[in-house]
């Protein structure tokens, strides 16, 4: 007679096995192994936390605005926080609670194609100059030390007015 024993082995200790059996056991285990390290930091929780919370807001605008953003009152203008505008109206009427709400979507939106602009622009920079060096490489740098010597909020506001209003140009300042 054969003697077949069952040991049960836990979650974590199969996520966390130092030879795991596959491939998709060393990629759960990896993931976790980063879920730990990000949580012993209460900064990195709390960023998480604020990022899942605006994406949960710009997901649910609909839901959860109770008024149209854009929809004009004029009788209700100016009025102080209540029950039915709960951050008040603005001067023409408008619901301040909903056009927050529905202003996480367009941050949101800037905030990654700034991102997914900035970084390209970047790497393209830095590899030119690291790679041409020299003449090159001063030049570059020159013009990346010039704009960051300059105020931000400055700098993009004259990118605005030199491109015009809009959302587009805004995200390019």
């Amino acid at each position: 007679m054969t003697d077949t024993t069952v040991t049960t082995i836990s979650t974590r200790d199969w996520l966390l096995a130092d030879s795991p059996a596959s491939r998709a056991q060393a990629r759960l285990g990896s993931a976790y192994r980063a879920y730990l390290t990000l949580r012993r930091n209460p900064l990195t929780v709390i960023g998480a936390l604020i990022i899942l919370i605006l994406l949960l807001l710009a997901a649910l605008a609909p839901f959860i605005a109770g008024a149209d953003p854009i929809a004009q009152d004029l009788p209700n203008r100016l009025k102080p926080p209540g029950a039915g505008h709960w951050m008040g109206t603005d001067e023409l009427g408008r619901d301040i609670w909903a056009r927050v709400i529905f202003g996480t979507r367009i941050t949101l939106e800037i905030v990654v194609l700034v991102a997914i602009i900035a970084a390209p622009v970047g790497l393209l920079v830095g590899a030119v100059a690291g790679y041409f060096g020299g003449w090159a490489d001063r030049l570059l740098m020159g013009v990346t030390d010039i704009f960051l010597a300059m105020p931000k909020l400055i700098l993009a506001l004259a990118f605005t007015s030199a491109l015009g209003p809009g959302i587009e140009h805004a995200i390019i300042a």
